[in-house]
């Protein structure tokens, strides 16, 4: 049994990429049978080459991408060497879940409002210097929304990507065994600082591969939050090819089709670029690991303090603005308030949040099921699927697959929108539910199982009353990660619900192009608390179950010892 389902596993949540890519490669060369192009053909990616601007368009991607990967993982490292086994730290891991929590999305949507020409920044700015952002000429000046130049697209995916690589770097630095590396550094006359630079850095840096891949593949692909804040004369390549996707003349469907194969190129020639940097760092020029004892003390605390207020203040910025009647720039607050705006979307958002809800925990349960058999049949049969396989959703881009689905499901039944929708948010969150369920299964000491099944406990018994109340926080998180996951897809939903299937991510990314700021803020404060009341569910269901487990524990100690304590005639 355990087989067969492991088998529907690799047919849900894996083997849907080969269609994917198939059929986008297929339409790339211009063999698209439904719209009457039957003949292969190159013009596609002429067509690609030759629109004016897409070069440019090119090097804004590749250069957010990396600029903003390499800066995360730099201020990660830096509060790592900072806070690590330190006081800090455990406000560190404490601030992580609502920072992940908070959908891309909605952050971008909070970093507009913080950083556009008269967003709270400008005031402030204009508060306190007297300095009007906006009568000073934009060529001049680089703004950090919808600038030419990617700067605030590069920004914003740095500071969102820092609690997600602090995150993984947990279970590392555990692995790593970071207190008795640096006594022995010490021990050779080397400081803490010097001990990360050299001893720490390139084995945490090794080890944050999959991770880092995760990163400068989603920063490559994003089209959502590019939408919101990134340029938009060129835009980003992979809002490039949405927009060629998105053109009603389906006869240059293979232009769009020969962009989503470039853009997965440019993914994989990223990845092959962040294992060379990887490899040069810590094997092929290793002569900075023993050239003295230099290091270089980073701002660590100071960084992680910048990056939270940040996030902190964008969710009551977006509040000012769902309630804001008139606000004139550069008044730091609003002059009038009102609820209308709530009154009015009240109707369309509690349906539009109804719908979120369902399809995120259902595909977050079945995820979150699919995972748990994976775990399981990997530690009975001992084999599995490399990771790198199953994180494949997570490494390619969304574009590049979707299309092809797209296309498959045609051969199936096009009509189940809502079905359709469900299983691309099972296919990408699972990959996530998968890893996040790793560190936890591969720690659990089997023998506790084995106990059980000594004392006539069936397989079914001893997991459910052994293992599952033992890893049930590592469970609830998983299932929060799952529904986070699922809450923020924005091209499964459009592309495989044809636009009839609405969810608060495409609505919020829908008005953030509008012209009223207090709706977009409506749906951008739905969009982050989502996640995060999820998540405090989690963590609060995980708290409850660690006290009354405590408590079950003394009283079984309690009542064992007055049963063995002798009486007294």
């Amino acid at each position: 049994m355990l087989r067969v389902l492991y088998l529907v596993i690799i047919a849900v949540c894996v083997l849907p990429t080969i269609p994917g890519l198939l059929g986008v490669v297929v339409s790339a060369f211009g063999y698209i049978p439904a719209i009457g192009l039957s003949a292969f053909s190159i013009a596609g990616f002429a067509e690609v080459f030759d629109w004016h601007g897409v070069w440019l368009s090119l090097a804004l991607t590749l250069g957010s991408a990396v600029v903003s990967s390499y800066l995360a993982c730099l201020i990660t490292f830096a509060i790592l060497q900072s806070c690590w086994n330190t006081k800090l730290w455990r406000k560190i891991e404490v601030s992580l879940s609502p920072l992940l929590a908070m959908p891309h999305v909605a952050f971008a949507i909070g970093f507009a409002f913080l950083f556009a020409p008269t967003g709270m920044g400008a005031r402030v700015v204009y508060e306190m210097f007297g300095y009007d952002l906006n009568n000073t000429d934009v060529d001049s000046l680089a703004l950090l929304v919808k600038d030419p130049y990617a700067l605030g697209l590069t920004l914003m995916l740095t500071l969102k990507e820092v609690p997600f690589l602090l995150l993984m770097s947990i279970p590392i630095l555990q692995q790593l065994k970071v207190d008795q590396i640096e006594k022995i550094s010490h021990s050779l006359g080397y400081s803490s600082t010097q001990c990360w630079w050299k001893a720490i850095l390139p084995q945490w840096l090794a080890k944050l591969r999959f991770p880092m891949f995760a990163v400068i593949a989603y920063s490559v692909s994003v089209v959502d939050v590019a939408l919101i804040i990134g340029p938009t004369n060129p835009p980003a390549f992979s809002v490039l090819v949405w927009q060629w996707f998105s053109d009603p003349d389906l006869s240059l469907l293979p232009r769009a089709a020969a962009g989503a194969v470039i853009l997965f190129l440019v993914a994989s020639l990223l990845l092959g670029f962040t294992r060379l940097v990887e490899w040069v760092a810590t094997k092929g020029y290793k002569h900075w690991q023993f050239s003295g004892r230099t290091g270089l003390p980073l701002p660590g605390k100071a960084l992680f303090y910048v990056t939270t207020t940040l996030a902190v203040v964008m969710i009551p910025l977006m509040i000012i603005w769902s309630f804001a009647q008139r606000w004139r720039f550069p008044d730091l607050l609003p002059s009038q308030y009102t609820t209308r705006f709530w009154q009015y979307e009240s109707q369309g958002i509690a349906d539009t949040l109804t719908q979120s809800i369902i399809i995120a925990i259902v595909s977050a349960t079945i995820a979150l099921i699919l995972a748990l058999i994976a775990h399981e049949y990997r530690l009975r049969f001992r084999i599995q699927l490399p990771s790198y396989i199953i994180a494949i959703p997570m490494l390619i881009p969304q574009l590049s697959i979707l299309f092809g689905i797209q296309i498959a499901t045609l051969y199936i039944n096009s009509e189940l929108y809502l079905f359709w929708v469900c299983w691309a948010h099972i296919f990408f969150a699972f990959p996530y539910v998968y890893l996040s369920l790793d560190g936890p299964w591969r720690s659990f000491d089997n023998g506790l199982t084995r106990i059980a099944l000594s004392l006539g406990k069936t397989p079914v018994q001893a997991w459910l009353g052994v293992k599952l109340p033992l890893l049930l926080p590592a469970v609830t998180f998983a299932w929060a990660v799952g529904v986070s996951v699922s809450l923020a897809q924005y091209l499964p939903t459009l592309i495989l619900g044809a636009g009839r299937i609405s969810t608060v991510t495409t609505e919020a990314v829908a008005l953030s192009s509008g012209l009223d700021r207090r709706v977009s803020a409506i749906y951008a404060i739905c969009q982050a608390l989502l996640p995060l009341l999820f998540f405090s569910f989690s963590i609060l269901l995980s708290r409850t179950h660690g006290k009354y487990r405590r408590l079950s524990i003394k009283g079984l100690l309690t009542n064992e010892s007055l049963s063995r304590k002798p009486r007294h005639p």
